[in-house]
């Protein structure tokens, strides 16, 4: 079992950055791939970010590149999404998740633990 907790998220304006943090607890986080999804009002949940078990391979959804980072430090069990250039079509509530496999994936469906989310305002 692990659990996730989401930080840093807040009120920002656009063109600002902000730096999201997910703690997991456990002994095994290394061996798990992680994600990041959002969701905003009114919209299906989406994917932003995936990285491996060791943090050499990342994916992005397209519209992202080049403004969001993911990273993980497993030695703190701890991933982060760098997020820069905020947009206000950013906002959202931004949610962690793990995944029972060393391979990154950008489906939700294939995530296994999830966090309860941090909500992250863009104003303009």
């Amino acid at each position: 079992q692990v659990q996730l907790v989401e930080s840093g998220g807040g009120l920002v304006q656009a063109g600002g950055s902000l730096r999201l943090s997910c703690a997991a607890s456990g002994r095994s986080f290394s061996t798990y791939a992680m994600g990041w999804f959002r969701q905003a009002p009114g919209k299906e949940r989406e994917f932003v970010a995936t990285i491996n078990w060791s943090g050499a391979s990342t994916s992005y959804a397209d519209s992202l590149k080049g403004r969001f980072t993911i990273s993980r430090d497993n030695a703190n069990n701890t991933m982060y999404l760098q997020m820069n250039s905020l947009k206000p079509e950013d906002t959202a509530v931004y949610y962690c998740a793990a995944r029972r496999s060393i391979l990154r994936s950008t489906n939700s469906e294939d995530y296994n633990y999830w966090g309860q989310g941090t909500q992250i305002t863009v104003s303009s």
